[in-house]
């Protein structure tokens, strides 16, 4: 038996061409390929992204009733037709539609990573398995 490692050596080694399971080039989980790439990283921005849009969004209303309460005190209504309560209801007008957008893209870019990551749930390497080393507190520890 001829073991000159020009056949099946390499992390090639028992994969056909073009395989998902093959490891990438340093040994570790095999690389995911399309948009199950971007699923992770597009899932934790859609939900910071969401997060963020819903504080926001908490604030402006907390500010908006502070200051409809507090032009409401001189016996005024925030619902006038007078200029002064017009401008009191449009003052965040802008920011909260820009709030309301980013929420939106934020859920549906998490809902989409959500997705993708569990279309691809079953795939090999998905799950990032040890492949068998069995790693205790002294081999993390240095000792």
């Amino acid at each position: 038996m001829d073991d000159s490692g020009t056949a099946d050596s390499g992390t090639d080694a028992g994969y056909p061409e073009g395989d998902a399971a093959r490891p990438d080039a340093d040994g570790g989980r095999p690389a995911r390929h399309g948009l199950a790439r971007y699923a992770r990283p597009a899932l934790v921005a859609g939900i910071a992204i969401a997060v963020v849009c819903a504080a926001l969004l908490v604030i402006i209303f907390f500010l908006d009733s502070f200051n409809a309460t507090v032009y409401s005190v001189g016996g005024k209504d925030v619902t006038d037709a007078t200029d002064e309560a017009k401008a009191i209801r449009e003052n965040y007008a802008a920011v909260r539609a820009g709030g309301i957008a980013f929420l939106v893209t934020g859920a549906a870019l998490a809902a989409a990573g959500g997705l993708v990551l569990y279309r691809h749930r079953n795939d090999p390497g998905a799950r990032g398995e040890d492949n068998g080393e069995d790693v205790d507190f002294e081999d993390l520890g240095g000792q």
